[in-house]
């Protein structure tokens, strides 16, 4: 049986926030996706409110994965520990809150997401993804195991997808917003993207005003980011699944722009 997994790029600021609650039931329908994963760590553009959290998943999410933001609103953190449906990076600190992996239920049986944060160029040093991933692969039994690296190069992803080819389901990237053309299914069965770009605004740089971005490359004196305005996107990826294999079959870009 195919099992059809909708992978949905970083939410960034109000913008993204009214894609996801405009869209990501019409996209779930149009590809037939089973069950659907939403990084929402930049849904108030550093960082996730508890109640942008429950509108992601009230609009059709079956899980949300964070990164390195996880704790920029510190309001955050009850919302972690409640709610099941939400994954920060395994990687972090054992004593910070919330889960870095769990398992759900589906109608192909049990679903692992494992949410890790790459450490090239990251603002702390996380524990080596890597290493974490073989600890935490030992104590999943599902066939079905999805893994998300929010790292900043594309390489340090590259080197994961690699690492886990033909021993998890998929891999895919998120964090850099910016939406790469190497969907692919690797040689042993695990499909595979970079990164799966952002939901919110079209005309921005990462789903910031232009002209803040271009700021602080000048070296001008900086100012607080803000979204930017006007028509919108949804980036992201479907991966078709051998239910009875854990194995991909396919892996393609399902983006949507006004």
């Amino acid at each position: 049986m195919d099992f059809k997994v909708l992978a949905v790029g970083d939410v960034v600021g109000n913008p993204g926030m009214d894609r996801v609650r405009r869209s990501l039931r019409y996209l779930k329908r149009k590809t037939g996706a089973d069950f659907v994963i939403v990084n929402g760590e930049n849904a108030a553009v550093v960082g996730m409110t508890a109640q942008q959290g429950e509108d992601i998943l009230d609009a059709g999410a079956d899980v949300i994965t964070m990164g390195n933001h996880t704790f920029n609103k510190r309001e955050i953190v009850p919302f972690l520990e409640e709610c099941p449906q939400i994954v920060r990076p395994a990687n972090l600190a054992p004593q910070v809150p919330g889960r870095g992996w769990a398992v759900y239920e589906s109608r192909a049986g049990d679903v692992a997401v494992i949410d890790l944060l790459g450490r090239c160029s990251m603002d702390f040093g996380p524990d080596n993804p890597f290493l974490m991933i073989d600890k935490i692969l030992k104590e999943i039994t599902a066939k079905i195991i999805l893994v998300e690296i929010h790292a900043e190069a594309t390489s340090e992803k590259l080197a994961m997808g690699w690492m886990l080819d033909g021993r998890v389901s998929a891999v895919w990237g998120t964090h850099t917003h910016v939406p790469t053309a190497d969907a692919q299914v690797l040689p042993k069965g695990t499909g595979y993207v970079t990164d799966l770009g952002m939901t919110g605004p079209r005309d921005s740089i990462l789903g910031i005003k232009p002209e803040l971005s271009i700021a602080k490359f000048r070296g001008d004196l900086p100012e607080r980011y803000r979204w930017a305005d006007g028509p919108t996107k949804m980036e992201a990826v479907l991966f078709t699944i051998d239910s009875a294999t854990g194995r991909c079959k396919a892996a393609e870009r399902v983006d949507l722009r006004d």
